[in-house]
């Protein structure tokens, strides 16, 4: 089973291109000109083991929020895509994520259906040059398009740790989800 897909996306205010392996090795080449989502999205790839390849640009010269919508909406559709009719993967996983004196705890069901269900607290604006905000905005953006429930709670001091726990836990409970289990759909639908 080849679960690769590509996209892309051009509006008047951004355009992306995206390359994704789901049974990478989490080789990744990103460049979104957000320095601190370059990094998010590179943890990403490393701890999913999914190849990842993300060239964006954007008008950053407004702010960062039309980039990073977009780059979620985008790699969404693109799992979307590579994961096809979904015959045989776990579905669901959760996991716990530690970093330093922070935790992110994150479940997923990649079920179809769209919902994003996030607690998330930062004490700053800004985490490097990304608009802390726009974090929970990138969850639900992959959510609508890649139609999976994403379910996340961190707690912590450190704004960066606190988002690297995060996005780690996302990609780790993303590659357990995404794990060829059986021959089945995991639906009694018998669809996903």
């Amino acid at each position: 089973m080849d679960r690769k897909a590509s996209s892309s996306r051009k509006t008047s205010e951004t355009n992306i291109k995206i390359d994704l392996n789901i049974d990478g090795k989490g080789i990744y080449e990103i460049n979104s000109g957000i320095n601190f989502l370059d990094h998010m999205l590179e943890s990403f790839s490393k701890h999913s083991l999914m190849d990842l390849k993300i060239e964006a640009t954007g008008d950053l010269d407004v702010d960062d929020h039309h980039t990073i919508e977009d780059i979620g909406i985008l790699l969404g559709e693109t799992f979307n895509k590579a994961i096809g009719d979904k015959r045989g993967i776990s579905r669901m996983a959760d996991v716990i994520i530690p970093m330093d004196e922070s935790v992110a705890i994150v479940a997923i069901d990649i079920s179809g259906r769209s919902y994003c269900n996030m607690d998330l607290l930062f004490k700053n604006e800004k985490i490097g040059d990304l608009t802390s905000d726009n974090i929970i905005h990138f969850f639900e953006s992959f959510a609508n398009s890649g139609k999976i429930n994403i379910f996340g709670n961190i707690t912590g001091k450190n704004d960066h740790h606190k988002a690297e726990a995060l996005f780690k836990g996302f990609a780790r409970s993303l590659k357990e989800a995404s794990k060829i289990e059986h021959d089945k759909v995991p639906s009694t639908k018998g669809t996903l």
